[in-house]
């Protein structure tokens, strides 16, 4: 009893010290979650006595790691589906479509052949990497959209692609880490079996997460007591992550469809302003809090890996995934005519990788084969992602000239200021 108030006690000056990153960054007005990895990063170099035992904790105890899913996954989820309002989505939902499936499901595949031919990583690791590499956490970029008056086509669009392919990667990051060997031992029939259960989690979470966002919506109009409804927001998305779970669907995307629905449906007929007001502040309170403990542990994960001899890999790696985002997202949107050739690049170096990609790699179990290839492949990934791609993507905007009011706003911007 008395070590773990000793790790709870650390694991909150931990939470201290990444509020304390935080609120520095929003006075600096710099990107909070680059911050955070770089203030994990020098703890994770520098032995600091009082933080040893929570270090450890975090880094290598398997059920801290077994909760990250359980306990991150839907709150990450949740809060973002709570937020986008449906009309949105159905406006861009061409693009999005586009983007959320075929592009992720190209990228997927353009970097796991990438990983197999290339690095020459076992096909199961290769497969479990790129769908790591296929869920995008656009956070800080889509704050600096808004900060320069980026179109909010562009904003939904990177949003909602955000927000449907994070479904999409945890399934195919299932089917890598308990399927896929039985699958390849049953060649061509496996390959078909593999195409079903993706079917039946995907098509089985919409339904879990539909059915239940539909009851806690007609169960909130019964009451204006948001303290109340918050209580059921939160037990709605854990319920549709361990419902969907335990039918041996997506929990994720049962989440996503729920709330959706919650957020939509539930605060149209049964939230008041005020509830609607209350319930997003706490789920923001909740998201930072689950943020900041992801992207330091992002930095205190690096002590307990190796880079030495794996520069080569790394370097491949990153130009992998990079390639994989741009031919994904080029061919996916190449018959749409909703954004300019500008736009798209910029969608493009936007799909930074973050948190997502980070929870699902520390969950691995430690006799997972190729875990520690798989961290040092997905930390530097994201690092890359977070620190270069998110530094360097307003300049890319102001470059391109998609600033409204500048000498040269592209098409798109214009419709979104005449709306």
């Amino acid at each position: 009893m008395h070590h773990f108030n000793e790790v709870f006690i650390e694991i909150l000056i931990l939470l201290a010290v990444s509020l304390a990153v935080i609120a520095v960054a929003r006075k600096l007005r710099q990107p909070e979650s680059i911050a955070l990895v770089l203030v994990g990063l020098l703890l994770g170099t520098v032995n600091i006595p009082v933080l040893e035992s929570a270090e450890t904790y975090i880094t290598q105890s398997n059920v801290f790691q077994a909760i990250i899913i359980s306990l991150f996954l839907p709150v990450l989820l949740g809060d973002a589906t709570l937020k986008m309002p449906f009309s949105h989505l159905r406006e861009q939902s061409r693009p999005v479509i586009a983007l959320a499936l075929g592009g992720t499901l190209l990228s997927f595949l353009f970097v796991m052949l990438g990983s197999y031919y290339l690095i020459g990583l076992p096909l199961v690791v290769a497969f479990t990497f790129a769908a790591l590499m296929s869920a995008t956490d656009p956070i800080s970029v889509i704050s600096i959209f808004r900060s320069l008056g980026v179109s909010e086509k562009m904003v939904t669009t990177m949003e909602g692609e955000s927000l449907l392919n994070d479904g999409i990667a945890v399934v195919l990051f299932q089917i890598s880490t308990v399927y896929l060997l039985t699958y390849i031992s049953m060649g061509w029939l496996g390959f078909g079996s593999g195409i079903l259960l993706f079917l039946q989690f995907a098509v089985g979470g919409i339904a879990v997460g539909g059915i239940l966002g539909f009851l806690f919506s007609r169960l909130i109009k019964y009451y204006d007591d948001y303290p109340l409804e918050i209580a059921f927001s939160m037990l709605l998305f854990f319920s549709c992550y361990f419902i969907g779970e335990h039918l041996e669907v997506s929990g994720v995307i049962a989440v996503v469809t729920g709330g959706l629905v919650f957020g939509n449906y539930g605060k149209r007929i049964g939230m008041s302003p005020t509830t609607s007001q209350n319930i997003n502040t706490f789920w923001d309170v909740i998201t930072l809090i689950a943020n900041s403990l992801i992207f330091l542990m992002i930095g205190l994960e690096i002590r307990n890996i190796s880079f030495a001899d794996k520069w080569g890999i790394i370097v491949l790696a990153i130009v992998i995934v990079l390639v994989a985002r741009t031919l994904a997202l080029f061919i996916s949107l190449f018959r749409s005519k909703d954004f300019s050739t500008p736009a798209k690049w910029v969608l493009n170096w936007g799909g930074l990788k973050g948190s997502l990609s980070i929870a699902l790699a520390l969950s691995l179990p430690v006799g997972f084969e190729g875990r520690e290839t798989i961290l040092v492949l997905t930390f530097s990934v994201v690092l890359f992602s977070l620190i270069i791609q998110g530094l360097t993507i307003k300049p890319l905007i102001t470059k391109l000239g998609l600033i409204p009011n500048t000498a040269s706003v592209s098409e798109q911007e214009k419709h979104s200021e005449h709306h």
